[in-house]
C-alpha cells in the first residue's frame, strides 16, 4: 500500500468556485486518530465518490462535513461557511443520507416531513412534501407510521427528508446499501433528476455505483487519502488500483 497521497494523471484541476474545501482535517476518538490530515476540495456541481475499507474514516469525514462531529485540527468549509465557526448556515446547506434514517417511527411519513419542513422553514411545505412523496413512490403510504415501512421505504423517505429543504450539498453514506432492486432504481432515477442541482459527496463500497456517479474518485485508507483522480477510469483498472492501495483488497 502506498504510504503517501497518490495523485495520478487526470486529477481534478483547480476550480474557481469551490463548494467543499477541506484542509489538514484531523479527528481523534480517545487516543485513536481516525483522520490524519485529509485535504481535498469539491467544486460546485461536482460529485466526489469516496471508497475505502471499513474503519478508514469515510463516514467520520461525512459527519464532520455535516457538523455532526467536530474536527481536532484543520479547516473545513461547506458552501462558503466554516463548519466550526458558522455551523447553522452549513446545516441549512447540507442534506445528509446516512445509516440512521433520522425519522420518527411513530409518526407517519407526512408528519415526519412536516416536522423537518418546519425546522428548515420550507415555505411551500405541503406542495414540496406532496412532490417528494410522489417522486419517491410513497404517496399511497403517506399516512402510515414509519415503523411499518420496509427498509427500502424508510431509505426513500430518508432521501425525501434530506432534500426537502433544497440543500446545495448532499452527503450520501452508502445510499444503495441494503436496497431492493426497485428502490435502487428509484434512488438512481432521483439522482439523475437532481444531479445538476447539487454538489455530492458519496461514501460507497460499490465500485460500479461510485464510478457511475463520481466526477472525482478518492480512496481513503487508515485515515489518509491514498489515491484521488478525476473520473474516466474503467472498473477493472480502478479495482486494481484499489487492491494496490487497500490492505484487505476487497472490492465489489
Amino acid at each position: 500500500m502506498a504510504a503517501a497521497h497518490d495523485r495520478r494523471d487526470g486529477a481534478t484541476p483547480l476550480e474557481i468556485e469551490i463548494e467543499i474545501e477541506v484542509e489538514g482535517l484531523r479527528k481523534t476518538f480517545g487516543r485513536r486518530e481516525v483522520l490524519k490530515g485529509l485535504t481535498f476540495s469539491v467544486p460546485r456541481g461536482g460529485f466526489l465518490s469516496i471508497f475505502g475499507p471499513n474503519g478508514a474514516g469515510k463516514t467520520t469525514t461525512l459527519r464532520v462535513l455535516a457538523t455532526l462531529l467536530t474536527a481536532r485540527e484543520g479547516s473545513v468549509k461547506v458552501a462558503g461557511h466554516d463548519v466550526r465557526e458558522d455551523p447553522m448556515p452549513v446545516r441549512r446547506a447540507v442534506g445528509f443520507i446516512s445509516h440512521n434514517a433520522m425519522l420518527y417511527p411513530d409518526l407517519t411519513a407526512q408528519e415526519n416531513l412536516r416536522f423537518y419542513a418546519d425546522m428548515y422553514g420550507v415555505a411551500d411545505r405541503e406542495a414540496r412534501i406532496t412532490e417528494l412523496l410522489e417522486r419517491l413512490e410513497l404517496s399511497a403510504r403517506r399516512h402510515d407510521a414509519v415503523r411499518a415501512y420496509s427498509k427500502g421505504m424508510r431509505q426513500r423517505l430518508a432521501i425525501a427528508r434530506a432534500i426537502l429543504h433544497r440543500p446545495r450539498v448532499l452527503l450520501l453514506d452508502e445510499p444503495h446499501s441494503g436496497l431492493d432492486p426497485r428502490a435502487v432504481d428509484i434512488l438512481d432515477g432521483l439522482l439523475t433528476d437532481i444531479r445538476e442541482e447539487h454538489t455530492f459527496v458519496m461514501v460507497t463500497h460499490d465500485i460500479a455505483k461510485g464510478l457511475e456517479w463520481g466526477s472525482q474518485l478518492m480512496i481513503v485508507e487508515g485515515g489518509r487519502i491514498v489515491y484521488e483522480r478525476a473520473a474516466g477510469v474503467d472498473r477493472d483498472s480502478f479495482s486494481a488500483v484499489y487492491r494496490e492501495h487497500v490492505r484487505d483488497g476487497s472490492v465489489l
